[in-house]
């Protein structure tokens, strides 16, 4: 089973930050090392990962940087972006976007959901776990449109 995902910043920072090793944002990580994930970018998303990385506030010691981007790399699928007249609240989000437009049956996993249009490729590290789940369970090998009806239904509860 493979998954194509371009993965927002804010996923691989919660990761490496976080203690807890069940957290989604950390499973979205161990998946991506694993390969079931295979990380969609482009040279300004893996520039964009360097710059926030090595942030002295998060105090990353430069091995864990060197071999997460790596990771992206050596396992990942360098895309072209699709432009888009998208206007978000973030226009540095615009490339995260553009790139999962660019690599068909490609999710963008994010924290950040309401800073991107509702579609149903945008989703949130506990919704792609879920899909990784149902795929699993389908004995899915490899996302194609027919096999992606599920998405459309409500992935959370609605307040």
């Amino acid at each position: 089973m493979k998954i194509y995902a371009v993965i927002d910043t804010n996923v691989i920072v919660s990761a490496l930050l976080s203690r807890h090793h069940d957290s989604a944002t950390v499973k979205i990580l161990d998946y991506l090392y694993d390969r079931v994930i295979i990380p969609v970018y482009n040279n300004e998303i893996i520039e964009e990962y360097t710059a926030v990385l090595r942030r002295p506030k998060f105090n990353f010691s430069e091995e864990m940087v060197c071999a997460t981007i790596e990771a992206i790399k050596e396992g990942g699928v360098d895309a072209g972006r699709i432009d888009c007249n998208v206007q978000l609240p973030d226009p540095k989000d615009i490339v995260f976007y553009e790139v999962a437009l660019a690599k068909e049956d490609s999710f963008l996993v994010t924290g950040n959901t309401k800073h991107f249009p509702k579609k149903p490729f945008v989703v949130t590290p506990a919704e792609m776990l879920q899909i990784i789940q149902e795929m699993k369970s389908s004995k899915h090998h490899l996302l194609s449109e027919p096999s992606v009806h599920y998405r459309k239904r409500p992935l959370r509860n609605k307040q």
